[in-house]
């Protein structure tokens, strides 16, 4: 039987058990997906069981992004722009970080809106992980321009570097210009849902507006966005999709993702 697991602390909401453990019966997979809660110290001995092949792959979320990399052997381009691995695997006997939040990033703007972010003008709230990751992913997806608006400069300019050439640093001002708005910050999230990551002012129909955040599933910055008249979505299926690329990436099989979507969406109801 494999072994995957994801690791952080916390690590008890995390959603992703639910998820592969689907897809690995879904596919006829021997193998089992857990989480498990780790502190710091723990890293390198746990990584280390993955050239012993006693855990096939790891996911890894907050607060260990970055602290796994002087533990892995090679990134992957993704990761080593970003400096953050979600997804660890073993390639000819070497252990691999890599991230798949950008691709699934840009896979839900595709599911959802059927939007194509080529020659879009972006605007990307926030200067965290998830927001290094999408920057870097829509350089790719080669936007006509990206602005990084976050309180701290050094952070916002070192992100907005990642969208090579079209990447720049902005303020409010910028976001009624854009095609797409992203929140890729915590605030909305339960614990401060009254929080808005911009004036809602600054939001029109034109626009599709995506928030990161799937805790609640609809924050009141996306229902104010909606009354504006922006077409909005949250971040239930990057979720989906940043998963699926490391499932793929693991045992080499498709992850039926319209499958899951609802029952998530349920799960996140059921803990609201």
């Amino acid at each position: 039987m494999k072994n995957y697991l994801v690791i952080g602390n916390p690590i008890n909401h995390s959603l992703s058990p639910k998820l592969h453990n689907f897809w690995i019966h879904n596919n006829n997979i021997d193998a089992i997906y857990e989480k498990q809660l780790i502190e710091e110290n723990q890293l390198e001995n746990l990584i280390l069981k993955v050239k012993e092949k006693k855990i096939n792959g790891i996911n890894v979320t907050v607060p260990f992004k970055k602290a796994v990399i002087p533990f892995l052997d090679e990134l992957s381009f993704e990761a080593e722009k970003t400096q953050s691995v979600n997804t660890i695997y073993l390639d000819s006997n070497k252990i691999i970080g890599h991230n798949t939040d950008g691709d699934g990033f840009l896979k839900a703007l595709k599911h959802d809106a059927d939007f194509d972010p080529k020659q879009k003008r972006v605007v990307v709230l926030g200067a965290g992980g998830a927001a290094k990751a999408i920057t870097e992913a829509l350089g790719r997806a080669e936007v006509s321009s990206l602005v990084v608006i976050n309180r701290t400069q050094a952070k916002a300019e070192s992100t907005a570097a990642l969208a090579t050439d079209v990447g720049t640093v902005g303020d409010l001002e910028d976001i009624s210009e854009a095609d797409l708005v992203v929140n890729a910050t915590s605030l909305g999230m339960k614990d401060n849902a009254t929080q808005f990551p911009c004036p809602v002012d600054l939001i029109h129909s034109d626009q599709l507006v995506v928030d990161l955040i799937y805790h609640p599933l609809k924050t009141p910055w996306l229902s104010a966005a909606e009354q504006k008249g922006a077409r909005t979505h949250n971040g239930v299926s990057m979720l989906l999709f940043q998963a699926t690329e490391a499932f793929t990436l693991w045992t080499g099989q498709q992850a039926p993702v319209s499958t899951m979507l609802r029952a998530i969406e349920e799960e996140l109801e059921r803990r609201s």
